[in-house]
């Protein structure tokens, strides 16, 4: 099992920049394909982004343009960079690990646009 642990969250005013990361456990963080989901009160957990082990990257279409995901295998860590952050946005945001169909999720960060 991969343990996963989110941080960055925290409380922005619209249009503010935050940045996640998501550190993984293990040795084997390289074949993974990561994804950022969240989950806004009351909605599903929906997909955000998400990279693949060579780099291939996919977006949900409301964060394109403003939501970069990136990876770096040396630190075991993915990271969202998110800027021009709308209310919406507002959400519980967790990392997943995909590895052969195997999936490990974070306990999740909590991100709220507010002014």
């Amino acid at each position: 099992q991969v343990q996963l642990v989110e941080s960055g969250g925290g409380l922005v005013q619209p249009g503010g920049s935050l940045r996640l990361s998501c550190a993984a456990s293990g040795n084997m963080f390289i074949f993974y394909t990561l994804g950022w989901y969240r989950q806004a009160r009351g909605k599903q957990r929906e997909l955000v982004a998400s990279i693949t082990a060579l780099g291939n990257t996919n977006y949900t279409d409301s964060v394109k343009g403003r939501f970069t995901v990136s990876r770096s295998n040396a630190a075991n860590t993915v990271y969202l960079q998110m800027n021009s952050l709308k209310p919406e946005d507002t959400a519980v945001y967790f990392c997943n690990a995909d590895y052969r169909g195997r999936v490990d999720w974070g306990q999740g960060t909590q991100v709220t646009v507010s002014s």
